[in-house]
């Protein structure tokens, strides 16, 4: 069945049917199709244009729909056109005349922005619950690695001691920013398009304050154009994705750097590794470097978005069709990469004395060793060129600073004292770090206080 057949002489065109056709990809919304026809005739009811028994007898068509399709006793085939003629016809098989009501007082314009927001909607409260539960493992790891020394690094070189928990603070902050993003992007989209008809709202004394209370928006949109022809939600839906996907990608890349045999930081657990066909010695991680693929597919949903709708006059154009697949597509790839790094994240083993080895072993410690100087009364710039013949020395004699004798420190200058080793120590570069960010274990113990109480609200 068509909604628009009446003006027309010929049957379309089965392959004009097949490319205009959204059935195969917009059922996926069939819930939400039915929950905002159910809130549309429930208005209609309550304004006087629908009677209470056509009400009553729609809304039992519409729940038994919903409860056959969830079952399977009702299967979705593409004889029609959408979800939304589906859910019609079998409503009109079943109930008779009044499912012919249904549409009474609204366009398939309102009704797909309508049923892409409840969708959308939905898809960010769950991305947001994953993230949430991403971050409280985070949380734990960071809880549990205080004192885990490790390198730092910039420009992939070692540059100064930091601690596991510290490095895994900076990606709690990351994913702490995306899920203030979802938040931003649920205020901004929380607002009803049912009622506005395909452009111009309508001539039925609709309530649509109503409407929206009973579908849990803050309220209708202000703009009938506006409101059937923006993909805003969409478009930053997909951005914010995109940014999620780029963090993941990050850190996966950390991950397969430090599962390489030249670093062994961590240990992939072998449910989230695969091997290799030829050779039986390889544990790959597979998983991170999917993850890290699948990115550009996230980045190419927001592109072809943004590209379908660049050159879109108002108001509804077919073109917006095109939206769906691409956001169904991002979304689902989201989810499933945080939920499979979820899984990786949590059964990986940190090899605690290979980072500390690393980590001594870089001269990461270079810097504290000026600020030593510095406090002996040498003036910085001196230190920084004292220091670098320290590292030119050790390089020479493959040592680390911590190696080096006293005298060997004081032939190149006499400033250094017996209480140079522990100045340098990897605990004390660490602990002397205490501003608020640093990774200092005190400073980290007010980090990890203000995450407890982040997570717990």
């Amino acid at each position: 069945m068509k909604l628009w057949g009446g003006r027309f002489t010929k049957e379309t065109n089965q392959l004009v049917h097949n490319f205009n056709a959204s059935l195969s990809f917009d059922q996926k919304f069939f819930e939400e199709d039915i929950n905002g026809s159910i809130a549309h005739v429930t208005m209609l009811a309550k304004q006087g244009i629908l009677s209470e028994t056509d009400k009553e007898s729609i809304i039992t068509g519409l729940k038994g729909i919903c409860e056959d399709i969830k079952s399977g006793r009702l299967l979705i085939d593409e004889e029609h056109e959408d979800i939304h003629s589906f859910v019609e016809a079998h409503l009109i098989e079943r109930i008779g005349e009044a499912g012919k009501r249904l549409h009474t007082g609204r366009s398939r314009n309102d009704q797909v922005a309508l049923d892409m927001k409840l969708y959308t909607r939905k898809e960010v409260l769950e991305m947001d619950s994953l993230l949430k539960n991403l971050l409280s493992s985070l949380l734990k790891i960071m809880k549990e690695n205080t004192d885990t020394i490790m390198p730092g690094f910039t420009h992939l070189q070692k540059a100064q001691p930091i601690t596991l928990a510290h490095h895994m603070g900076a990606y709690f902050e990351m994913f702490k920013r995306d899920r203030s993003r979802l938040h931003d992007i649920y205020e901004r989209m929380n607002y009803c398009p049912l009622g506005s008809g395909a452009l111009a709202g309508t001539t039925y004394p609709l309530d649509r304050e109503y409407s929206a209370s009973l579908l849990d928006f803050y309220g209708p949109t202000l703009n009938s154009m506006d409101s059937v022809s923006d993909r805003d939600y969409l478009i930053e839906f997909s951005s914010a994705m995109s940014i999620i996907m780029m963090h993941l990608s990050r850190f996966c890349e950390e991950i397969i750097i430090w599962n390489t045999n030249e670093y062994q930081f961590i240990e992939i657990d072998d449910s989230y590794s695969t091997g290799s066909s030829i050779m039986p010695q390889k544990k790959n991680p597979d998983i991170a470097e999917l993850v890290r693929g699948k990115t550009g597919r996230v980045y190419g949903s927001l592109i072809s978005l943004l590209t379908t709708m660049k050159g879109l006059s108002l108001a509804y154009n077919k073109d917006m069709q095109e939206d769906k697949e691409f956001v169904f597509d991002a979304i689902d790839t989201t989810k499933g990469c945080i939920v499979l790094f979820h899984g990786m994240l949590d059964t990986l083993t940190f090899c605690k004395d290979k980072m500390r080895a690393s980590a001594e072993g870089g001269f990461t410690n270079a810097t504290d060793a000026a600020d030593y100087l510095v406090n002996h009364g040498v003036p910085f710039r001196d230190a920084h060129g004292i220091i670098g013949q320290l590292v030119l020395y050790c390089i020479d004699k493959n040592i680390s600073l911590g190696e080096m004798t006293l005298e060997e420190y004081q032939a190149i200058s006499p400033v250094f004292k017996e209480d140079i080793y522990d100045a340098i120590s990897m605990e004390t570069c660490v602990s002397k770090r205490n501003t608020i960010g640093a990774p200092g274990q005190e400073a980290m113990k007010k980090v990890i206080s203000v995450y407890e109480k982040y997570l717990s609200e």
